[in-house]
């Protein structure tokens, strides 16, 4: 996995137990792709400390998910979900294939 998507990823997970401070930088830069310099300046702080809080958030977040690992089972799910549709579309019939699509894309929506 990209380390770029991962962040993103335990963001997702893990992001409302960051200070809003944390939180709002790192989001910044991982889903905003702003620049040290673009998300520093509209603060007041240098490119350094913006450095220093992403690095500081990036170890927490890998921290929680070393303890909790809610981002590694949500893949697993994403990915069994994504199995049993590729299943389904092989059955021949149409009710059940459509009664199995729709509970597997209900189930991907709610991940």
């Amino acid at each position: 996995m990209a380390k770029e998507l991962k962040f993103v990823m335990l963001l997702d997970c893990y992001g409302d137990l960051l200070t809003e401070h944390q939180k709002n930088i790192t989001e910044l830069y991982y889903c905003e792709d702003l620049s040290l310099s673009e998300i520093g300046n509209p603060l007041g702080i240098t490119r350094q400390a913006v450095r220093d809080i992403i690095k500081r958030t990036e170890n927490i977040l890998l921290n929680y998910e070393e303890k909790l690992g809610f981002a590694q089972r949500l893949e697993k799910m994403r990915e069994c979900l994504r199995r049993i549709g590729e299943t389904a579309e092989k059955i021949e019939d149409d009710n059940i294939k459509k009664i199995i699509m729709d509970e597997t894309y209900n189930g991907l929506d709610l991940l």
